[in-house]
C-alpha cells in the first residue's frame, strides 16, 4: 500500500513524459545489473564518472547488449578516487555530458528490475541526477545481491560472521574475477553472482 502511494507520488513529479515508461508494469523477462564509478562516496556532493550495465534474460547475461558510459567532469578527478577506479581526467576522451549519460541509462533500463552490489549507493547517485533533470527518483524494483547471499549463507552458519566483501562472495561462489574497479566488469561479475545465487538453495 505504502509503496503504491509512493510510486504514484513519484509519477506525479515526473517533468518529462519521455520517461513515463519507467512507471509501466515491471518488465519480468529481464533484469538490469549496474554499477557506477564515482568521484567519492557522498551522493550529495560527488558525481558519477562512469556507469556499466548489463541485462540478464533467463539464465543468460547479455554482454553483447551491455553499456559502458563515461561522463564528462567539470572538475579534475581527485587523487583519492583515482587510486580506487584508476580513471584519470585524461581517460575521459569520448565522455558525454551527464544529462545525456543519464538519459541513455534510463532508456537502457526501462521498467526492468535493478540488481547490484550495495545497490542503494548506485541508485542514490543516479537519483541525484534524475531528481534534478526529471523530478523523480528511480521507480524500478531493486534487488541487493549481498542480501541474497546473506540470506542463503545464514542458514548454514546462523551464529557466525558472514563476510559480504565482493571478492569473498566471488570466491565462495567459485566465480572468476575480472579486472577490478571497472564499472562494466563489476556489473558483469555482479550479474554472475546474481545468477549463481538463483540456482542454490543455501551455501
Amino acid at each position: 500500500m505504502f509503496e503504491s502511494l509512493k510510486q504514484r507520488w513519484n509519477r506525479k513529479k515526473l517533468t518529462d513524459e519521455r520517461f513515463a515508461f519507467l512507471f509501466d508494469g515491471v518488465h519480468e523477462d529481464e533484469i538490469v545489473v549496474y554499477d557506477c564509478e564515482t568521484t567519492g562516496l557522498n551522493p550529495k556532493k560527488d558525481n558519477i564518472i562512469s556507469i556499466g550495465a548489463v541485462k540478464i534474460k533467463g539464465n543468460k547475461i547479455l554482454t553483447d547488449q551491455a553499456i559502458h558510459i563515461y561522463v564528462e567532469q567539470d572538475e579534475q578527478i581527485n587523487h583519492e578516487s583515482i587510486t580506487i577506479h584508476q580513471i584519470r581526467h585524461c581517460d575521459l576522451h569520448g565522455a558525454i555530458p551527464a544529462h545525456e549519460a543519464i538519459e541513455r541509462f534510463l532508456y537502457y533500463i526501462g521498467n526492468r528490475k535493478l540488481a547490484g552490489y550495495y545497490l542503494e549507493f548506485d541508485v542514490a547517485m543516479v537519483n541525484k541526477y534524475t531528481k534534478k533533470l526529471f523530478g523523480i527518483t528511480l521507480p524500478n524494483r531493486q534487488e541487493e545481491v549481498s542480501a541474497i547471499y546473506y540470506d542463503k549463507k545464514i542458514e548454514t552458519i546462523p551464529q557466525g560472521h558472514i563476510d559480504l566483501r565482493f571478492d569473498t562472495i566471488l570466491e565462495d561462489l567459485k566465480l572468476p574475477k575480472l579486472q577490478a574497479h571497472d564499472a562494466l566488469n563489476d556489473a558483469i561479475m555482479t550479474a554472475m553472482i546474481y545468477l549463481k545465487l538463483q540456482h542454490v538453495r543455501k551455501l
